[in-house]
This record gives structure tokens, C-alpha cells and sequence, in this order.
């Protein structure tokens, strides 16, 4: 197994069978609006899946959770902008309450190697 960023409480991705597990991805930017944020995750996302020798194309699955499902369709336009067309993954989306209150946005990406 080998570990990216690997810190005293979590790693940002762990690797294992090739496949590459991330860590929830959360906004530089807290407060800003729901694109800027999720684009901002994104970016986060795409640059772990290179780290682990990966890209968006190879993503399995997706966990989106989002403070206020109110922010769906902002969310949704920032994804449609970054997903791959064809190469979509299983993805699920929730409501729930971020670590951080000015997070509108967090997500959990497992990809293919």
C-alpha cells in the first residue's frame, strides 16, 4: 500500500490494489459561492489523482456532500464543466454538515489506476 501526504491523523490518498482512495476534498476558499468551491475541489481532486498516477477519467465513484442541498445546481454546473463526457462516474449526493461551516462542498473520489 502507499500513501500520499501522509499526515499524524489521515492521508490524502491511499493506494491499494489499484485503486486509489482519496480523502474527503474540501474548498481553499470558505465562504465563497457553491461553483467557486466545488471547482476549487475539483482542482484538489484532479491534482491527488495525478499524484497517484490517475485522472478523472478513471474515477469509480464520487460522494458529493453538500451543506445546503439548496446548492445542488451550483454544484452540478461546476461538475458538468469538469466530468469527462462518456466517462461519468457512479456518483451519490447528500446533505450534511461540513467540518468547517463556510464549506459548502466536500468530495470523496475513488479511482482506477
Amino acid at each position: 500500500m502507499t500513501r500520499i501526504d501522509a499526515g499524524p491523523r489521515m492521508s490524502e490518498a491511499c493506494i491499494h490494489g489499484g485503486i486509489a482512495y482519496l480523502a474527503g476534498q474540501v474548498p481553499e476558499t470558505a465562504g465563497a459561492d457553491i461553483e467557486v468551491q466545488t471547482r476549487e475541489v475539483l482542482d484538489a481532486v484532479d491534482a491527488l489523482l495525478a499524484q497517484a498516477g490517475t485522472d478523472k477519467t478513471r474515477v469509480l465513484r464520487a460522494q458529493v456532500y453538500l451543506a445546503d442541498l439548496a446548492d445542488f445546481d451550483g454544484m452540478n454546473r461546476a461538475w458538468d464543466a469538469w466530468v469527462v463526457p462518456g466517462q461519468a462516474p457512479a456518483r451519490a449526493t447528500v446533505e450534511a454538515r461540513l467540518a468547517d461551516a463556510g464549506w459548502k462542498v466536500e468530495i470523496v473520489v475513488t479511482a482506477a489506476l
